[in-house]
């Protein structure tokens, strides 16, 4: 019998944690309608939160907290359309600050999950988010921005905003200059690192 990957290991203990509740004693439930346009989210910096709970005044005080602070469970965070981070209730997953981490599809008709937990979960260039995210643990609460030690990828800002207003979700596109061929060149750049992927699987 072959031994289990760390991967796997990670996904076996992910689907063994004790269902988590709200303060009404009810159990969280996030499932793909509870993600919406990005842009009908509260803009934070260069990304966007809120709060499936309704506190999103603890979520934005986590967000703008100079020092770093722990987010309330609700607490959304999202970078660009088809990424999301969900923070679960506490004992969800102390491994991962209980976030769960979620991979979507969008479209005009809305959101469906691809994938979601933490180790089965990855970014559009294959890197996976929770490691990704990990170095920001201490004391951003595993959240990413600049200077918060997280591994970079190869997207810039102006790629980031047209994504973000691009978002199929929120009807009609609101491109500025520049956005169509940010877009271009990061769907080369996508191809490009799944191609590369492919041939590195071949050897």
């Amino acid at each position: 019998m072959k031994p289990l990957n760390r991967a796997a290991l990670l996904a076996v203990s992910f689907s063994l944690l004790p269902l988590s509740l709200t303060a009404t004693g009810e159990a969280m439930k996030v499932e793909a309608d509870s993600f919406r346009c990005i842009r009908e989210m509260t803009p934070v910096r260069h990304f966007y939160v809120d709060n499936l709970l309704g506190n999103l005044d603890g979520t934005l005080a986590a967000a703008n907290a100079p020092k770093g602070a722990i987010y309330p469970p609700g607490s959304v965070v999202q970078l660009v359309p088809s990424e999301v981070m969900v923070k679960r209730e506490a004992g969800f997953s102390p491994a991962t600050g209980d976030w769960e981490f979620f991979e979507l599809d969008v479209s005009d008709k809305g959101s469906s999950v691809r994938a979601r937990g933490f180790a089965e979960v990855n970014n559009r260039f294959g890197g996976n988010c929770f490691a990704c995210h990990a170095p920001a643990r201490q004391p951003w609460d595993f959240v990413c921005e600049t200077g918060h030690g997280c591994e970079s990828i190869p997207v810039t800002r102006k790629m980031i905003g047209a994504l973000q207003r691009s978002d199929p979700r929120c009807g009609e596109e609101v491109l500025e200059e520049g956005d169509s061929w940010a877009l271009f060149k990061l769907k080369t750049l996508v191809l490009l690192g799944k191609t590369k992927a492919a041939i590195t699987g071949w050897f």
